[in-house]
């Protein structure tokens, strides 16, 4: 499963840096694969060991701010193993290709 997730957090003042760092190192030392962008982490695991991660690091968030708001988009694939590196790298023979 990959998903890839964002947590908002709210009543923090303009910044929400250092409430999404704590949320990050949740996810990094989880020692799942994972990428962080400007918008979304993206984290690689079974479902469960991916769900405690975001859980953990929601609350992360929440010891921080009075509201949270997350989004998630999942990869769910039960024919084959498939990680997010392969996917892109794909995505990427296919941009060569032309």
């Amino acid at each position: 499963m990959i998903v890839a997730f964002s947590i908002s957090p709210s009543g923090v003042g303009a910044s929400v840096s250092e409430p999404v760092a704590e949320a990050v190192k949740v996810v990094r030392a989880s020692g799942l694969p994972n990428h962080t962008d400007a918008m979304f982490t993206t984290v690689e695991g079974e479902w469960d060991e991916v769900m405690d991660v975001i859980h953990r690091a929601v609350d992360a968030v929440a010891a921080h701010a009075p509201r949270v708001g997350l989004v998630l988009k999942a990869d769910m694939r039960t024919d084959r193993q498939d990680t997010a590196a392969a996917k892109v790298a794909r995505l990427e023979q296919h941009i060569a290709d032309r």
